[in-house]
């Protein structure tokens, strides 16, 4: 078995797509837009396989989404960097970048070198070697 797919809602489908892009390598299928339920997605495609869809639709609902006050669920992607050095790198590109450093670069207690960073949107992404 394997996680075939990660799927998340966006408000901004174009902004997370090139943000993934940008700086974790995705690379992204068309466009799919089913206009009898309004709703649009993208598979991003990562170099070990793993893939993430981002979907959009008007009616879906805020939440809370917050580092701080955090519930039940999915509660962040990890992406794997393959050394200590490129996620020093990365975490300082975002950070020139104006996105939000909430942890630093660090070993953690369960022996991971990592840093962690919000998304556009907020999502939790941990940056690890």
């Amino acid at each position: 078995m394997k996680i075939e797919h990660i799927a998340i809602w966006v408000r901004d489908l174009e902004k997370i797509k090139e943000f993934y892009q940008k700086y974790f390598g995705a690379t992204s299928n068309e466009k799919y837009h089913n206009p009898v339920k309004n709703f649009e997605s993208y598979f991003l495609s990562f170099e070990n396989g793993s893939r993430l869809e981002i979907m959009t639709r008007p009616d879906i609902q805020e939440g809370n989404n917050s580092f701080d006050a955090q519930k039940f669920g999915i509660v962040h992607l990890a992406f794997s960097t393959g050394s200590n050095e490129k996620v020093d790198t990365l975490t300082e590109t975002l950070r020139n970048d104006g996105y939000e450093v909430v942890g630093e670069p660090r070993t953690s207690g369960d022996g991971y070198y990592e840093s962690v960073i919000l998304d556009p949107e907020n999502n939790i992404i941990e940056i690890i070697n």
